[in-house]
């Protein structure tokens, strides 16, 4: 093995331009597939992280009508203290909270901008104290009596969200009514959750005239009770209260691990397409390493005549290629993987700095390495295999004379 490895790098060495020129498929799409699955696969770990602080005794009931964060909802979908009041009156549920969050403009020193604004009674805000995302790390959160005050997202203070820092003290304009800054939020890690504006609930109705609304419900389980069926349970009271038929539902209840899992499905469908249109380029790599391999073939005619002059069997030219072609891939693969490892890494610094999103990471566990090595070396040798039995079945004498 030693030797036919020595004889297959000093072939590929003795025409170093051709085999560069060969390998490009391969480093194009060993590195396409590397950065795209480390980051689908860093994306996916973050999003269980935030799921497993978040609970697997959670459930989240929203609007069938729900856009992105303060979109408007059809009055015929919007959830509503009604259906908060029947939830937390489900036998296996602790309890559960109503969020309220509202698009508006916002004024600070003189930078105008469009944000969102989230709405929490201080009662709901103290009993979700613990979950992440919560936590105050400057000045303190809003309190019973609090009407004009604001607690802000991470990026106002540490981020561009305005030209000039925003400081405890600082006043924020939400709608043209004036919000004294009495908090900080800590950092959660994605843009939009960072940005947002903590309102009293009732306040933030007011100044938007929004009237009996809930944008979104959280509930959480009983300790000996199954989320599942707790789940089943709310989704059956609350059609009964909307007056809806099953499968006609106008709200979606699901628990934290049914969310988990249908981001999953979502993160393997996409990466399923992202990673077939790289696998073209190494489909294209591979018809490089067989037309290079069916050229050395031709040309080392009389070689491959040699060596079966003097005791070469089949199965040794045939090994001799094969080799061949499996160094042509697998150094490909190694360079590609190289190179992919860069691209993930570049693109999580650039979410990181420019969206300001810690969600965005690039994961490089050892299967994905070994597996795209293991993959081109597998993509090399199978398109060397036709050009690798066209060499072995060579007749030495007419091999001989061959010009």
């Amino acid at each position: 093995m030693k030797n036919y490895f020595l004889l297959a790098l000093n072939n590929l060495r003795r025409r170093k331009l051709r085999s560069w020129l060969t390998m490009i498929g391969i480093f194009i799409g060993i590195a396409a597939v590397v950065a795209l699955m480390s980051l689908g696969q860093g994306l996916q770990n973050a999003i269980e992280e935030q799921f497993e602080q978040l609970g697997s005794d959670k459930i989240i009931i929203s609007s069938k009508g729900m856009g992105p964060p303060g979109s408007a909802v059809s009055d015929s979908l919007i959830l509503t203290s009604v259906d908060l009041k029947i939830i937390e009156n489900v036998r296996g549920v602790e309890w559960a909270v109503g969020f309220l969050v509202k698009q508006g403009q916002a004024k600070f020193k003189g930078d105008i901008g469009i944000g969102f604004a989230s709405g929490l009674s201080a009662k709901d805000r103290e009993i979700l104290k613990d979950l992440p995302g919560f936590e105050v790390i400057e000045g303190r959160s809003l309190k019973d009596g609090d009407k004009f005050k604001v607690v802000v997202g991470y990026n106002h203070a540490y981020k561009d969200i305005w030209k000039r820092r925003v400081e405890i003290g600082d006043t924020i304009e939400i709608e043209d009514y004036d919000f004294k800054v009495v908090g900080i939020m800590e950092k959660i890690g994605n843009p939009i959750d960072d940005g947002i504006m903590h309102v009293p609930k009732e306040t933030l109705k007011e100044i938007l005239n929004v009237g009996d609304e809930e944008s979104q419900i959280l509930a959480k389980t009983s300790k000996g009770f199954d989320p599942m069926d707790v789940a089943d349970t709310i989704e059956r009271k609350l059609r009964k209260s909307r007056g809806e038929k099953e499968d006609q539902e106008t709200f979606n209840v699901a628990t934290s691990e049914q969310l988990l899992e249908t981001f999953t499905d979502i993160f393997a469908v996409i990466q399923g397409v992202l990673i077939g249109i790289a696998g073209i380029s190494l489909l294209v790599g591979g018809v490089g390493i067989a037309n290079t391999m069916y050229t050395s073939v031709l040309e080392r005619t009389k070689e491959i005549g040699t060596m079966k002059a003097i005791g070469a069997k089949n199965s040794d030219i045939l090994k001799l290629f094969l080799y061949e072609a499996g160094l042509l891939g697998m150094i490909g693969g190694a360079i590609g993987i190289l190179i992919g490892i860069g691209l993930g890494k570049g693109a999580e610094y650039l979410a990181t700095v420019g969206l300001g999103t810690d969600l965005l990471r690039a994961a490089f566990p050892w299967y994905l390495i070994i597996g795209a090595l293991v993959f081109s070396f597998l993509i090399g040798s199978l398109s060397g295999v036709l050009p690798a039995m066209q060499a072995s079945k060579l007749k030495p004498v007419d091999a001989l004379r061959y010009e």
